[in-house]
């Protein structure tokens, strides 16, 4: 039977990056935290709620209104229950753009 494949942790992550582009591990670390800081900006409160890393994915804020509390159906069972309300929420999505699709194939 064939060994699956583990995701590489961030150290190993760090290290292949840093190997790769002949910088220390601690300049490859910086440029991750300064990247997650530009999303935490652009999808904020106060951002526009969209941000592109190029060439790899979009990331944008899809904001969901409150659901009321409602009578239905439960599928499984087919029995009458009351379903719970929810809050408004926003809700982060990413969509992968077309270069990081080509990479899987």
């Amino acid at each position: 039977m064939a060994k699956s494949a583990k995701a590489a942790t961030k150290s190993e992550i760090l290290a292949n990056i840093a190997e790769a582009t002949e910088l220390t591990r601690k300049q490859v670390a910086s440029v991750f935290d300064a990247l997650a800081a530009e999303i935490k900006s652009a999808v904020g409160k106060k951002g526009p709620g969209i941000f592109t890393v190029p060439g790899l994915m979009k990331v944008t804020v899809v904001h969901k209104p409150a659901v009321p509390k409602r009578k239905g159906i439960n599928p499984f069972t087919k029995q009458e229950q009351v379903f719970a309300a929810k809050p408004a929420r926003n809700v982060i999505k990413v969509r992968p753009l077309k270069a990081l699709k080509d990479m899987a194939k």
